[in-house]
């Protein structure tokens, strides 16, 4: 099977500006792929590079086999705002769905609205932030793509809202069984819908890769301070701090960890980004977003 998405030092630069470094991905296809990172760090880049909206600096990035095409009807897009027009009514939105889209869904598009409980006669600029993302998400499905990439669909979203939308990605990419890149802060609603996780830091790819194979591989070790050439083979530092005595790490590990001296815990997804993150200001947990609005 073709992967969804493929980059191979893949980088794009705005003057001496670099958005995106040295890309290199392999993405199956079939997957819904949470894409992680502080504001700045290349993810809304990626996504416009693998619709085609914008042309590499350098590298080369495929998109279901082939170079991205803008306008495609394979890929759908869903930009960071949710883009609806708001003088027309969701049924005008899905007029000019069918016009500008050949492979249109008509009867999927009609399913989907009234599933949500979107009135047809509705001006868009009338409808919440949450409606205005369900409608988005919509019309993107219905033009039947392949691909669907979700630029912080849900950013500004309150919890039910935010809820309803994944909860309407989730019957879509099992409805369909489309390819999902979905970039988000909010790691907790990726935890609950995603199976394959990028993390993007300063314009590079930190980590790439299924989420239980992540889960599984990374633990949190806390023990009496030591060098960490002692750690063994197999073993790889993420992230660490010590005190006199005392150190703590979260290590990615392909071996197992029978070092009696060390208190091993499980990591939850959030925890792994954020080690990878190295405590990076731009991401943070749900709890302290919600906490901004």
């Amino acid at each position: 099977m073709t992967d969804a998405l493929t980059a191979e030092n893949l980088t794009k630069k705005y003057g001496r500006r670099t958005a995106l470094s040295e890309c290199t991905l392999s993405v199956p296809a079939g997957r819904v792929v949470g894409l992680v990172g502080p504001n700045g760090a290349g993810k809304s880049t990626l996504l416009q590079l693998a619709c085609g909206l914008l042309d590499p600096t350098k590298g080369r990035i495929e998109v279901l086999g082939a170079a991205p095409v803008s306008g495609t009807q394979q890929v759908g897009f869903v930009a960071q705002d949710t883009p609806v027009y708001g003088a027309l009514t969701v049924a005008e939105h899905l007029r000019l769905g069918a016009h500008l889209n050949p492979s249109w869904d008509a009867g999927f598009a009609e399913r989907r609205i009234a599933q949500v409980g979107l009135d047809l006669a509705q001006k868009a600029g009338k409808l919440s932030g949450g409606q205005r993302a369900q409608l988005a998400l919509a019309v993107a499905a219905a033009k039947r793509p392949e691909l669907l990439l979700l630029d912080e669909p849900v950013a500004a979203l309150d919890p039910l809202a935010r809820r309803a939308f994944l909860q309407g990605l989730m019957e879509l990419t099992a409805e369909r069984g489309i390819s999902v890149i979905m970039s988000s802060h909010l790691v907790a609603d990726l935890e609950r819908v995603c199976d394959y996780l990028i993390v993007l830091v300063a314009s590079r790819v930190r980590v790439a890769g299924e989420v239980d194979e992540l889960l599984a591989a990374h633990h949190r070790l806390v023990g009496p301070r030591r060098d960490l050439a002692d750690l063994g083979a197999g073993r790889s530092v993420v992230e660490q701090s010590h005190t006199d005595v005392q150190s703590t790490l979260v290590v990615r590990s392909t071996a197992p960890i029978d070092d009696p001296t060390w208190q091993v815990d499980r990591l939850n997804l959030e925890d792994i980004v954020l080690a990878y993150l190295g405590g990076d200001a731009g991401l943070v947990p749900e709890q302290a977003l919600e906490g901004r609005r």
